[in-house]
């Protein structure tokens, strides 16, 4: 009788599971690729439709746009010569028919060109660009403190008793519908005028920041803090808290350090679309607080027509709007594991 090596038949599936093993890292990095690449094919489509429907918001208006070039910045309105109109057109390439203007404003915009201002006669992009960085700044400080508040506010009051949850939640619901330019005039009226605390108008520095800041902040916690109460709730009743408990940890510390982890996910997940709308938020808020920054720039650009300038800073929101929201996507796919193994 002929003994048989148990062995040999094994090898075979030991190096299918080797292969297999092997093959899972490989599979899990082609679908986050796969993930990402889809999400930057939607932001490129996005961006395409912000900067085709800014184009067309400036041809659709009735008249001549030579014409109207002219008389925005002679500031009247008046009949003017066919060699006036024709410099204009020629500056501004209005000669040719529409689909070549589309077709160029495209190409400039791939190129970092904005156009150029109606009234100031440079481009657009250093108009922007002169204020953008105080937009920016009161933008990620709003954003950074309405983290702040609430964090502070869900840990304090979420899955405590009855009373103290409906007073949390009853506050996210009405923080989260304020309008800006009404907490910004409270704030101001109490904080500035009264109290004497910040500056009234303008002020640069951290006291000038602040009081926008917080206008911006307060209304993007208590969204946040809808989105994050349920989830840290929810968290709280699963078995890693109280095997954390049942070890001798302190509840503050259960809840920042495990519970809070969890509960946070869905907040990340809104910063994209938070920090969009804080952007356009600081459109109002700089004009009550008197701030410079693009607010500023969009509103004096509206009041004297001056197209080319409310359109670039129409798609340059829209370009921010779309890579924050794709760097979010990233930090969500590497924070959350659930999302890396699905």
């Amino acid at each position: 009788m002929t003994l048989t090596s148990p062995s040999k038949p094994e090898a075979p599936a030991v190096g299918a599971s080797a292969r297999a093993a092997g093959g899972r890292p490989s599979r899990s990095r082609a679908l986050l690729l796969r993930r990402f690449g889809e999400k930057v094919v939607g932001a490129v489509i996005v961006l395409w439709g912000a900067a085709t429907a800014a184009f067309f918001a400036q041809v659709s208006l009735p008249g001549d746009r030579a014409t109207t070039i002219l008389n925005i910045r002679s500031g009247q309105a008046v009949q003017r010569t066919p060699d006036e109109l024709a410099a204009i057109n020629e500056q501004f390439g209005l000669q040719h028919p529409l689909v070549i203007q589309y077709v160029h404003y495209i190409g400039g915009l791939l190129r970092g060109d904005l156009g150029s201002s109606y009234q100031q006669f440079r481009p657009v992009w250093d108009v922007i660009g002169e204020q953008l960085a105080a937009t920016l700044l009161l933008t990620v400080t709003a954003v950074a403190l309405a983290w702040l508040i609430m964090v502070v506010w869900v840990t304090l009051t979420a899955g405590r008793s009855r009373r103290i949850r409906a007073f949390g939640e009853f506050t996210d619901t009405t923080t989260a519908g304020l309008p800006h330019y009404w907490l910004g005039i409270i704030l101001l009226l109490v904080f500035a005028l009264q109290l004497g605390w910040f500056p009234v108008i303008g002020g640069t520095g951290l006291a000038g920041l602040f009081l926008p800041a917080l206008t911006l902040a307060i209304p993007l916690a208590g969204f946040m803090g809808q989105a994050t109460r349920t989830e840290f709730e929810r968290s709280l009743e699963q078995p890693f808290v109280t095997s954390a408990r049942m070890r001798g940890m302190g509840d503050l510390r259960v809840r920042l350090s495990h519970v809070l982890r969890h509960a946070v996910l869905p907040a990340i997940t809104l910063s994209g679309w938070a920090l969009g709308a804080t952007i356009s938020g600081a459109v109002v808020v700089e004009t009550v607080f008197t701030r410079p920054g693009i607010g500023k720039v969009l509103v004096t650009a509206v009041g004297s027509q001056d197209l080319p300038v409310v359109t670039g800073v129409v798609v340059l929101i829209a370009a921010l709007y779309v890579v924050v929201n794709l760097l979010v996507d990233l930090a969500y796919l590497l924070i959350d594991p659930r999302v890396r193994k699905a």
